[in-house]
This record gives C-alpha cells, sequence and structure tokens, in this order.
C-alpha cells in the first residue's frame, strides 16, 4: 500500500493548515479545546491517508475477451442503453459508484490501443443521478483491443471537483494500467457490446484491478 501522488498537495496543506491551528490552539484556548482540536486534525489526515490511498495488487491471469473492472465500488447500473458519443448504437451499460471510503484509482480495462481520451467539463449532479453519464464533469476513453472496443468514462460527483486522466490518444495500454484517478465521490460507467456477458450482479462490490467485469465475444 502506497499513498497517491494526487494526493501530495491535499496532505500538505491539511498538514499546514492543522500545524497553525493547533498552535494557536495551544497557547490561547483551554487545554481540553486544544486536545479536541488536535484529535479533529489526526482524523482528517487519517481520512486523506485513507482516500488516498494505492493498493499494490497483483493483477489476475486474464485473456484477450475478459473485462477487468477499471474502478473500485459497487454495481449500481447494468442495462442497455443508446451511446450517441462514440458508438452511437445500443451497448450494455455498467456503473461502478464509488464512495468516498474506495480507492479512487482507475486502471486500464483491457489490452489495446486508445483511439479517445476527452475531457467534458460539465456540473456535478450526484453521482447516482441518471444524467451525471452525460451532464456531469467527465471523461470518454475508448480503448480498441483484438476482441473488440471498449468505452469507459470517469465521472465527477457532487463532491468530486478535479478528474485526473494519463492517457491520451494513440496511446498503447495493457490491461491493469493506471490511467485515472478521481477525487472524493465519483462513478465510472463502461459501454460494452451487446453480446458480452456480464460478469457482476447490480448492488455486488467490486474490486479495480481484480473483478473480471465482462468478457466479449471470441
Amino acid at each position: 500500500m502506497t499513498f497517491h501522488r494526487e494526493g501530495t498537495a491535499t496532505l500538505l496543506l491539511v498538514l499546514a493548515l492543522g500545524l497553525g491551528l493547533n498552535g494557536a490552539l495551544y497557547f490561547w484556548t483551554p487545554t481540553w479545546v486544544f486536545s479536541l482540536g488536535l484529535l479533529a486534525h489526526v482524523v482528517l489526515v487519517g481520512l486523506i491517508v485513507n482516500f488516498f490511498r494505492m493498493p499494490n495488487r497483483k493483477m489476475p491471469l486474464i485473456e484477450a475477451h475478459e473485462i477487468l473492472c477499471p474502478s473500485d465500488g459497487k454495481v449500481v447500473v447494468i442495462e442497455k442503453v443508446h451511446e450517441p458519443e462514440w458508438f452511437q448504437d445500443e451497448r450494455i451499460q455498467i456503473s461502478v459508484f464509488m464512495s468516498p471510503l474506495n480507492v479512487h484509482a482507475q486502471w486500464a480495462p483491457m489490452t489495446g490501443k486508445v483511439l479517445a481520451a476527452k475531457y467534458h467539463p460539465g456540473k456535478y449532479l450526484v453521482a447516482w443521478h441518471p444524467k451525471s453519464s452525460t451532464e456531469n464533469e467527465r471523461t470518454t476513453h475508448v480503448i480498441e483491443g483484438s476482441k473488440g472496443t471498449v468505452m469507459f468514462r470517469q465521472i465527477a460527483g457532487a463532491v468530486a471537483r478535479r478528474i485526473c486522466w494519463y492517457i491520451k490518444d494513440g496511446d498503447d495500454v495493457n490491461a491493469g494500467d493506471e490511467v485515472g484517478f478521481i477525487k472524493f465521490g465519483s462513478r465510472i460507467d463502461v459501454f460494452l457490446p451487446l453480446d458480452s456477458e456480464v460478469c457482476v450482479e447490480l448492488n455486488q462490490k467490486v474490486t479495480g484491478r481484480q473483478t473480471v467485469l465482462a468478457r466479449l465475444p471470441k
């Protein structure tokens, strides 16, 4: 387990502010007030360290047609939808909701070439809102593999205010490569061919880089 680089600035800011505030409390307030302030600061630092944790996960052996879950969280949507941005046809959409307690890194769901990596500014509706997939701040990533093409979106939630992504058009990625990070509560949508075999169920807890989300037709 390591600390993700996206959290370094946040952690340093909280440590600095806490040091200054607790110093003032120590000199200008009763001992019990200082103790409460110090406890609150320790809890806040612990929450930040927990949020930006980066697990060292050994990727399972998978076949070319198997799609890894790109993120930790809980499956909140499995349905057939019309996808208008890239495929412009019907696809299976699987959505994974991340609570603030989940690991918020994202990993490539398959090996292949990045056909698109686009950022879209937008709203900050709650991540489980149906319109968050098309109206919230988000990215769109399309990867073409040997068995088919898969699209996934990083979607900011009501609390999230920054999406980070590390891939660009034309990149080659391997399944399990780290491709992004979303700060403070969010969602991932994955779009698959209609004849894919879905390997998860609604409300199932999934693990990024570990859980097989689906299998593309061979």
